[in-house]
């Protein structure tokens, strides 16, 4: 089976027309997704099946929740988004209603155990951005479970907060940087262009836009692109986050350097600006960042 991070496969989201379906697909043990109506004061998740609620007990809810690795608030942060699960079974309360019993922990632990297991560095998968942290940016890799892209490996250029590279629910492509026995630590900016493919639209005497990230007495960095940035000569009134229109006055490869000129400032940067894949494999073993020629050599070996 193929496991996906949730709310990304419309297709596995099904509302049961009766309880006998609903008891033909725990005979079967597929996997479906439905939507979170409400965790209860137990941290019960209650979901919309269609013909009727169903329930995922508090220790069903998570990997982590029975071992008391992962608190409460993973269930609670949940309401109002698609989560996964199994049928396991029925419970019938004292007027004799029947309850759809689910389970969200098993399927993460046939997608640890059958997928995330068996995935090596290097290899490039797709992901959900569930939150961000000054530190970095928590994923969803696979039926809901977690991993962590580090500030640093976001992108070349650098930021002062993940939100100002990715946001919550959006939907990425992350390569499998480090394996431990139980963390997994992936990496964005070796699938965002290296330093020429970036550069290769700019040509010295344009004017493009680009986003301030640090200034210096010496200058002002701006990003030209989540793995592209260029020094411009000092510009007063500026601060890192504003949109600011630079010209290009020098592209010097062998530096991996690019000179600018302010030419206009425009207030702070609102959305977070689109990320664009430079690799289409589902693999990498090594990733070379610099030009052949240049004086200094970045790369990532996998």
């Amino acid at each position: 089976m193929k496991y996906y991070p949730e709310g990304t496969n419309s297709s596995l989201v099904k509302r049961f027309a009766s309880l006998r379906e609903l008891k033909e697909a725990a005979d079967g043990g597929a996997v479906y997704e439905a939507p979170v109506l409400m965790c209860d004061s137990a941290h019960n998740l209650i979901l919309d099946l269609g013909c009727c609620r169903g329930v995922i007990p508090r220790t069903e809810g998570a990997l982590g929740i029975l071992e008391g690795t992962v608190r409460d608030i993973a269930l609670i942060s949940k309401v109002n988004r698609c989560v996964c699960y199994q049928v396991k079974g029925f419970h019938r309360n004292g007027r004799g209603t029947l309850t759809p019993v689910l389970s969200r922990r098993s399927v993460q632990l046939a997608c640890k155990k059958e997928y995330i297991s068996a995935l090596a560095v290097g290899d490039i998968i797709p992901a959900v951005v569930t939150r961000t942290e000054p530190f970095g940016a928590f994923i969803d890799i696979g039926a809901g479970i977690n991993a962590l892209i580090p500030i640093d490996m976001l992108s070349v250029s650098r930021i002062n907060h993940p939100r100002e590279r990715v946001s919550q629910g959006q939907q990425i492509q992350t390569v499998l940087r480090k394996r431990e026995p139980e963390k997994l630590t992936f990496s964005l900016k070796e699938l965002l262009g290296t330093w020429e493919e970036n550069a290769a639209g700019l040509t010295v005497g344009d004017t493009v836009t680009g986003i301030v990230r640090s200034v210096e007495d010496y200058g002002v960095f701006v990003e030209l692109a989540p793995n592209l940035a260029g020094l411009a000569e000092p510009y007063d009134g500026v601060s890192p986050g504003e949109r600011v229109s630079v010209f290009i006055k020098s592209v010097l490869p062998d530096r991996m350097k690019i000179k600018l000129v302010i030419i206009d400032s425009f207030g702070q940067e609102e959305a977070v600006p689109p990320l664009t894949w430079f690799v289409s494999e589902k693999h990498l073993d090594c990733w070379e960042y610099s030009p052949p020629d240049a004086a200094k050599y970045i790369a990532t070996l996998f």
